[in-house]
């Protein structure tokens, strides 16, 4: 930079040599003119004011001033012993300096004051004897030298800050004098405690100070610079010269940066000295000249890696030539501090590196806290000096139950699993202009101790021996001898200090650096590929693993600063995939990780961050193997004609045992979490290109005569397009698909890869399937047996249920990653799947239940009771997809003995020999309320559901989708205009209520079924579970014996029979004969004779009467005769006819007694506390429907869904958008176009496309949810909505208005809505509409446990509250049931904080946004706010607050150049605010992620409500609903009534 100008080293040396302080009593013996000091600097030190008052110096004249300065300066150079003079002489020339000042002080004399300029700089110089070494001091006169050299630098220093009247001469001395006296006290080796060694620090902050103020004032000459730099060149052995030299630059830096990118860009914060260290006056363009001047003032730091080069000056050529042992001048002890001072001075250029970036000094590197520390220089990033913060504490989290011995977690609080990777600038600069400044160190740095860098050397000792031998003199054993070049570079030469391995920490410091800065590359920016190939090649030398497979800190700092490598489409990364997955093989299996390290080391890490960031490298490549295929991975080293190229599934294996290697050894919760993601993802993705891609390979190698590898398939068939990355395949792959792919047990594609069969319960196929290669098909034969995906499901499944119960049951958050990925295993369809290992997995989480609710009261918790719900959630998942399991008698035993645990509290047997313990002998105890509640919803599933999902109403549904007025059309009782009305149609129903829980609505009516008249009766129960219907019939066969039915009009008169019978004859008596015998008693007396009636009544009475028998005999004969005269006389008699069919019964009445509803227990009438007991004691209560509000009530009550419900809005980012309207706009027609058209599929993967007039399930939108769409005023009013939209683009219309994505399962809905400006229009027109009926939905639910509490009685006002637990009074229960013979068990009452604190209060439903970014870096700028209005559900209203931005959370997607997809999730901050199986930073396959990102999404909710103390799971808020219905609707009737209003005719 300055070969043109000449340099002053010449001046400088001089300078040290004294030419210019030579004092004219050095003519006289030394006495003499120390005499003469002493007595003229007595005289001049007595006037400056220390002893006395200052007076006006009596020298006048200008050479009256000079011979006082010759003696000054001959003082200035006496022995040290003569400390108080030399002390006298500084006093005296620092006084006079202030000459220079604004204001000089009154003793200076007046030719100084005059010209002061001219004799400053004289001054200046005289100062360098000050500072000349003696030979031979102690080290206390060593100390009072630097203790008076403290002084004129400060004094000096002060006069350069405040002075006004320094010329650029004046300025020129003075830095001319800093440089001659750091030259003549750092250039020499270091000495231990010389005056060099203790003013070392302080003469170069004085120097790089006032020459930064000179850069203000009188900016230095390029021949000036050039000498700085040829100085700082000899100075490098000192550790001060780099630690300086690094704090200047920081601190330009810091001022570069603020006016380059402006008050936005993340400051450099520096400590608050180092920011004074610029001046204030400083412009803009002088902060950019000084900066980079600086930074290459001491050359190329590589240079301190060559101990030969460093000591090449002439003060270590004359230690050499005067050691006595003889030397060579790289041989000094001091140049072994040269390692210490490279590591510095990488640090150096890492932190500014990390500034340029937006990395804020405090997050740069240092010392990480934790529970594993090791020692291990430059495994850091950054910045050598200064504080820096400790990472997430790894220290235990306290729970309320004793910690679980077995356990070997570290829990971690998970502020954010984004966290670890802190965010850059967004306005950072690119990655080539950072290389542009920095690329020539760090590439020489990196290749510090590798291959390469050792064959240079010897290429260069090569040509160095082939030139004229150079004078080179060593002082070996007392002889001069000619020495060749190249025995300089010889490394047996060097001390064990100085050995190449010793640089390791700065070459790790460097490689971390240069991968942070190709870690910043931005969405489509270009990097030179010169730097790629050199920072590969560099990679590659510093990846390559030793033969005692430890971990060196290159490795280590190559890891924690490589997370990022492969989600950014970097061109061909992709071949140093082999040299991360081996050194990944030994960091991430081995739960004691070797560590190579160095004895000189002061950087401390934690294994723990290494660990994560090797995690999310692995993350990062699971996906490679199966979208690339038999793609080969060129060899940098050797090029195409390696024989040991890899083909990029030959390395599916070894991430296989990798991943499950670090699962089985990780201890960190955080670490375990991102593991446990990426292993669903592997199984997954493998199941899933299995089923679409293999499958269609094996079945196309059948057909064509099977899989041997024919040479004619391969040719002819198209290349996969999902691994496309490339346009054309090598013709390598037909060899290398028909070669063995290692030396493993082979297994192979035929058997196993038949078509898949769906079963009756699958799913429509939400996946996307190209066509697999046929010579990925013929690779795959040569894989390890169990890199298949049954393999892998198999040992995942028993990987994480072993360390479940053995190590994780006490972590929160890694139970329920472990949970969330067993629930996903079970989803997954495998074509060999193993009953027995499905059963296994059961039992585990089954016993996993078990231990957690055997634990010790003070360990309940609610993160306890959270994991217990969700294993709870769990076993559904697996009986839901693995029906099969209920019929073995042992698995149904296991399963329904956790159930019974759940809800009661205990097994009724405990072991196998123990006797049963009955029901109605146990007390309800269960672990806490919501345990109960998910084991009651587990038992409904396994009844209802397991084997029967989806019912004929599809999986939209799991109610069924008749109501009243839908069954009323098919009744022949109602003309089809009165079926429309609710009201009507309900008041044919009879409406009771069976245990407080279940309203039974019963029809009597058969519906149109006139030809086989039985007694019918219709049920609508609505229960917790939703609504179900049921038809049934009274009959006395079963329909297989019925026969068929003969209803003939007339079925013909039988065949008279002609013999007529002997009847004989007898006398009729009214008595027995011996009546008259019997002896009359009382009694007979009792009745009265006529005679006796005469005379009481009378006779006119008895006239009476006789004439009325008289009367009706005539009537009775007349009669007679009539009938006899008629055409109905028998004599006229026709033939007989069949009775009309009966259609009327009480068939209600029939149901309700022959299924046991009518059986009243025995009471005491005149005890009124058991006349019927209160309503939850009464086997049957009748609501009653004349109500008008009834009606609604029941329409809220089927609102209220049986399942969780959640909502995912889905948006799509075109590059550098960051308006909320933009965003909205992609989705218009006219834009739909210019989609990304991975994006489409993805959409397609998400869920079942549904039109929202049709759809009975949640669509995203409180109003339409759940409604009965068969009626014809809804689907007219969704008829006029559709109308009065404007025609949308309909491949990605999904934004509600009339169609949506859907999915559901048994336990839970979820729609994904894609916004347009519709949905904040609709939701502004509908909102005042809406307010009314959402509101009259929730307000039951702010008294459910008040009206839950209320219908216990006594015990539950009674009973103390025990948080996080159940409110059991046994007291109670036992004074109520004194008089009922067997103790009844006690139902367990909810918590009573709910009562205080109402579900208004409770958190709102979680937001979860589905984002697809053009370009990743567009998530920094996501404006959630703006978008909030565009996703609205009707939903906010239950809560008093509406979301909020800070509680949504994104998932945001990137498509990567290679067809893959990057994740990165932001959420709120929390214990459980994200769930697997995403985790920030995976890569994903397209093939699997419309899965995983619907699995993620569903248990982040999941998690949301589980943390959530106020939740109400769905079956529990309809039961709360029903106790609501029976308080307001209730007929308290006796049962007499009952039984009365039973024969009572609905309308």
């Amino acid at each position: 930079m300055y070969s043109e100008w000449a340099s002053l080293s010449a001046q400088i040396t001089a300078n040290s040599c004294g030419a210019q302080c030579f004092s004219v009593l050095n003519k006289f013996p030394a006495s003499a003119g120390r005499e003469v000091v002493v007595s003229v600097v007595k005289q001049l030190s007595s006037n400056l004011g220390i002893t006395q008052n200052a007076e006006p110096s009596h020298l006048v004249k200008d050479e009256e001033v000079k011979w006082c300065m010759d003696v000054i300066c001959f003082g200035l150079s006496l022995p040290l012993q003569e400390n108080e003079t030399i002390k006298e002489c500084v006093n005296v020339y620092c006084e006079w300096l202030t000459a220079l000042l604004p204001n000089p002080k009154i003793n200076v004399p007046k030719p100084i004051c005059e010209d002061a300029n001219l004799y400053a700089r004289q001054i200046i110089n005289h100062f360098h004897n000050l500072f000349v070494p003696r030979q031979g001091e102690s080290a206390d006169t060593i100390k009072r030298q630097a203790l008076l050299c403290h002084r004129v630098l400060r004094k000096l220093q002060l006069i350069a800050q405040d002075s006004t009247k320094m010329d650029r001469q004046t300025w020129d001395t003075l830095l001319l004098f800093l440089l001659a006296i750091n030259e003549i006290l750092l250039a020499p080796p270091t000495v231990k405690d010389d005056v060099g060694d203790q003013l070392c620090e302080r003469v170069l902050s004085v120097l790089f100070e006032v020459w930064l103020l000179a850069c203000v004032r009188s900016f230095p000459s390029p021949s000036m610079w050039k000498t700085l730099q040829e100085s700082c060149t000899m100075w490098r052995h000192r550790v001060a010269l780099v630690d300086q030299w690094n704090r200047v630059n920081l601190a330009l830096t810091a001022r570069l940066l603020e006016f380059s990118y402006g008050p936005a860009f993340p400051p450099l914060k520096n400590a608050d000295e180092d920011g004074q260290l610029i001046p204030a006056g400083m412009s803009n363009d002088c902060v950019a000249q000084t900066w980079y001047r600086f930074l290459r003032m001491i050359g190329n730091p590589t240079a301190l890696c060559s101990p030969h080069v460093i000591s090449k000056s002439p003060q270590f050529v004359q230690w050499a030539l005067t050691h006595d042992k003889g030397a060579e001048t790289h041989q000094h002890p001091c140049l072994q501090m040269l390692p210490k001072i490279f590591l510095n001075a990488m640090k150096g250029i890492s932190s500014q590196v990390d500034a340029f970036l937006g990395l804020s000094k405090t997050a740069l590197i240092g010392s990480l806290t934790g529970g594993s520390v090791v020692s291990g220089p430059g495994f850091g990033s950054g910045s050598g000096s200064g504080p820096t913060p400790a990472p997430a504490p790894t220290t235990p989290t306290s729970t309320s139950g004793p910690p679980s011995t077995s356990s070997s977690i570290n829990s971690l609080p998970l502020p954010s699993l984004g966290a670890a990777s802190v965010e850059l600038a967004a306005a950072r600069p690119k990655c080539n202009s950072i290389l542009h400044v920095f690329h020539e160190w760090l590439f020489e740095a990196a290749h510090i101790g590798g291959d390469t860098w050792r064959q240079n050397r010897k290429k260069q000792a090569c040509e160095a021996s082939k030139r004229p031998s150079s004078m080179i003199m060593e002082h070996r054993k007392g002889s001069i001898s000619l020495s060749q070049p190249n025995s300089l570079n010889d490394p047996a030469s060097l001390p064990p200090a100085l050995t190449i391995d010793k640089y390791e920490s700065g070459r790790a410091e460097a490689i971390g650096t240069l991968c942070k800065i190709f870690c910043a590359k931005k969405t489509g920016e270009e990097i030179l590929p010169v730097y790629l190939a050199r920072f590969y090649m560099a990679l590659q030398q510093c990846l390559k693993i030793t033969e005692a497979k430890e971990c060196d800190e290159t490795l280590a700092s190559i890891l924690l600063h490589s997370s990022d490598l492969f989600r950014l489409d970097l061109d061909g990364i992709n071949v140093l995939l082999p040299g991360f997955i081996a050194a990944l093989e030994i960091v991430l299996p081995d739960k004691d990780l070797k560590l190579k390290s160095q004895q000189s080391s002061a950087v401390v890490f934690n294994r723990t961050e290494l660990r994560r960031s090797a995690i999310n490298i692995l993350l990062s490549i699971m996906v490679l193997p199966l979208h690339y295929q038999a793609l080969p991975i060129r060899d940098l080293a050797n090029g195409e004609t390696s024989e040991k190229m890899f083909t990029f599934i030959q390395l599916k294996s070894r991430l296989m045992n990798i991943l499950m290697n670090a699962l089985q050894v990780e201890t960190d919760a955080q670490n375990t979490h991102m593991l446990l993601g990426g292993l669903l993802l592997c199984v997954q993705d493998a199941v899933t290109f299995e089923e679409t891609e293999l499958g269609g390979a094996s079945e196309h190698l059948a057909n064509s005569g099977g899989g041997g590898g024919g040479g004619g398939g391969i040719q002819n068939h198209d290349t996969n397009l999902l691994s496309s990355a490339c346009s054309e395949r090598s013709a390598s792959l037909i060899s290398a698909g028909t070669a063995s792919l290692g030396g493993q047990t082979t297994a192979t594609v035929g058997a196993g890869s038949s078509s898949l069969n769906a079963s009756a319960h699958d799913y429509p196929s939400l996946t996307i399937s190209d066509d697999m290669s046929l010579e990925f098909a013929q690779d795959l034969e040569g894989l390890a047996s169990y890199d298949n995906a049954h393999a892998l499901f198999v040992r995942a499944t028993y990987l994480v249920c072993h360390r479940l119960i053995s190590s994780w049951k006490t972590d929160l958050n890694v139970s329920l990653a472990a949970l969330e990925l067993l629930s996903g295993l079970a989803r997954l369809h495998i074509r060999e799947t193993d009953a027995l290992e499905c059963k296994r997995a059961v039992k585990w989480i089954c016993d996993y239940i078990c231990y957690q609710c055997s634990r010790p009261p003070p360990a309940h918790s609610k993160d306890l009771h959270s994991t217990i719900v969700a294993a709870f959630q769990c076993t559904a998942s697996w009986l839901m997809q693995h029906p099969y399991l209920l019929h073995d008698k042992d698995c149904l035993q296991t399963v329904l003995e956790v159930v019974e645990l759940g809800i009661s509290g205990t097994k009724s047997q405990s072991k196998s020999g123990d006797i049963p313990k009955f029901k109605d002998e146990k007390e309800l105890k269960p672990a806490s309320m919501r345990v109960r509640d998910a084991a009651e919803n587990l038992l409904t599933i396994i009844l209802e559901q397991v084997g029967y999902f989806p019912s004929e109403c599809g999986p939209e549904s799991i109610s069924s989708l008749l109501d009243e007025v839908a069954l009323m059309k098919h009744c022949n009782s109602m003309s089809p205009a009165a079926a429309t009305s609710t009201e009507q149609a309900i008041a044919k129903f009879k409406y009771f209520v069976t245990e407080n829980s279940t309203i039974l609505a019963l029809l009597e009516e058969p519906l149109g079924n006139d030809q086989d008249p039985q007694p019918t009766v219709t049920l609508l129960i609505r229960g917790p579970f939703g609504r179900h219907a049921w038809t049934m019939q009274l009959r006395h066969l079963p329909r297989s014996k019925s026969g068929i039915k003969y209803h003939a009009i007339n079925p013909g008169r039988p065949i008279p029979m002609n013999d007529i019978s002997q009847r004989p004859e007898c006398e009729q008596k009214n008595f027995p004969d011996g009546v008259d015998k019997v002896q009359p008693c009382v009694a007979d007396y009792s009745i009265p004779t006529i005679e006796q009636m005469r005379e009481r009544y009378g006779t006119a009475t008895i006239r009476e009467l006789e004439a009325m028998l008289e009367n009706q005999s005539i009537h009775e004969k007349l009669a007679w005769a009539e009938a006899d005269n008629s055409a109905d006389s028998l004599s006229h008699s026709q033939e007989c006819v069949p009775p009309a069919v009966c259609h009327e019964f009480h068939a209600a009445r029939l149901f309700l007694s022959h299924f046991g509803f009518l059986s009243f227990e025995t009471r005491n009438p005149h005890n009124p506390a058991e006349s019927l007991g209160t309503p939850p004691q009464r086997p049957l209560i009748v609501l009653d429907t004349k109500s008008s509000a009834f009606a609604s009530d029941l329409d809220r009550l089927d609102k209220l869904s049986a399942r969780t419900h959640d909502t995912v809005y889905v948006f799509y980012v075109k590059s550098g958008q960051t308006n909320a309207q933009q965003i909205i706009g992609n989705m218009s027609e006219d834009q739909s176009h210019t989609h990304n058209s991975h994006f489409g599929h993805m959409l397609q993967t998400l869920g079942w496309p549904v039109q929202v007039a049709e759809h009975s399930g949640w669509t995203g939108f409180a109003h339409n949810s759940w409604s009965l769409k068969g009626s014809a005023h809804d689907g007219g009013e969704q008829a006029q909505q559709s109308s009065n939209l404007p025609n949308s683009f309909e491949s990605l219309n999904f934004n509600g208005s009339q169609r949506v994505l859907y999915w559901a399962d048994v336990s839970s809905e979820i729609a994904f809505v894609v916004p347009t400006v519709w949905n904040l229009r609709y939701y502004s027109d509908t909102s005042d509409g809406e307010s009314i009926s959402s509101t009259d939905q929730i307000v039951w639910s702010r008294h459910d446990t008040a009206n839950a509490n209320d219908l216990t009685g006594p015990a539950g006002a009674k009973s103390k509250s025990r948080n996080l637990s159940l409110e059991l009074d046994t007291a109670g229960a036992s004074n109520n049931n004194n008089n009922r013979g067997p103790k009844e068990p006690v139902a367990p009452t909810r918590r009573k904080g709910n009562v205080i604190k109402p579900a208004l209060l409770a958190q709102a439903p979680a937001k979860i946004f589905l984002v697809w970014l053009e370009s990743y870096e567009d998530h920094l700028n996501f404006p959630l706010e703006d978008l909030l209005a565009y996703t609205r559900t009707g939903e906010e209203l239950q809560s008093l607050q509406l979301p909020r931005a800070s509680d949504c959370h994104v998932i945001f997607v990137h498509s990567l150049l290679s067809g893959l997809l990057r994740v990165k999730l932001q959420g709120p901050s929390g214990r459980m605010s994200f769930a697997t199986p995403l985790v920030d930073g995976m890569v994903l396959s397209r093939r699997v992620v419309g899965n995983l990102v619907r699995q993620t999404a569903l248990n982040i909710s999941r998690r949301r409500r589980l943390d959530n103390d106020n939740y109400q799971p769905p079956h529990v808020r309809r039961r709360l609903k029903v106790q609501d219905i029976v308080q307001k609707y209730k007929m308290d009737l006796s049962e007499a009534e009952l039984l009365a209003h039973l024969f009572q005719r609905a309308i």
